[in-house]
């Protein structure tokens, strides 16, 4: 296990700084499909998932590497997860440590200390999983891809100022990019 180090602190100042990850379930005629969502803390984006009838380390080091081939962390990420087993798993924290990425889990049965993931599942459920009826697993499977996408794109997020977590990556990097332009000059000063 790991402490927490994330504490509580939600508010980050920049991308890859502090994802969090969790699992849910959502239910189908053929059976459970497990889904693990990492989500980028700073601008509430799903950065990574894994959709799969089996819930293991497999299913999370999935989620991880989605997350990994869209984004390029350096080793200041704090990677926040709950205590299950599948993240205190020897083959995932391997995966983590070999990237010098430093690992934070929530205390024991306090799912406030990953509010913002646990929110994230609690709203796709309720804005899509509750209203459907999936009769197979690529069907749900299919749905949530599309949900996600939606959510990172068009979905308004309170906690971003009512902005897509897109939407507001873009107006941060403009700030930055702004921020590292040198100041110009007018003709004749010099």
């Amino acid at each position: 296990m790991a402490p927490n180090r994330l504490g509580q602190q939600f508010g980050v100042s920049a991308p890859n700084r502090v994802w969090v990850t969790d699992i849910t379930y959502v239910a189908t005629d053929e059976g459970w499909v497990y889904v693990a969502l990492v989500m980028d803390l700073f601008a509430r984006k799903l950065v990574g998932g894994a959709i799969e009838p089996l819930v293991d380390s497999r299913l999370t080091l999935a989620a991880w590497r989605m997350a990994l081939g869209r984004r390029h962390p350096d080793a200041s990420l704090v990677h926040h997860s709950d205590r299950g087993v599948q993240y205190a798993a020897t083959a995932y924290r391997a995966v983590l440590e070999s990237r010098g990425i430093t690992l934070s889990m929530s205390r024991k049965g306090n799912c406030y200390d990953n509010a913002p993931m646990e929110s994230a599942n609690g709203t796709i459920k309720t804005e899509r999983v509750y209203a459907q009826r999936y009769q197979r697993r690529a069907e749900a499977k299919a749905d949530l891809i599309e949900y996600i996408a939606y959510d990172n794109t068009e979905r308004q997020h309170s906690a971003l100022g009512y902005q897509s977590p897109a939407e507001f990556e873009r107006q941060w990097q403009s700030q930055q990019q702004a921020a590292e332009e040198p100041p110009t000059t007018k003709q004749g000063d010099a």
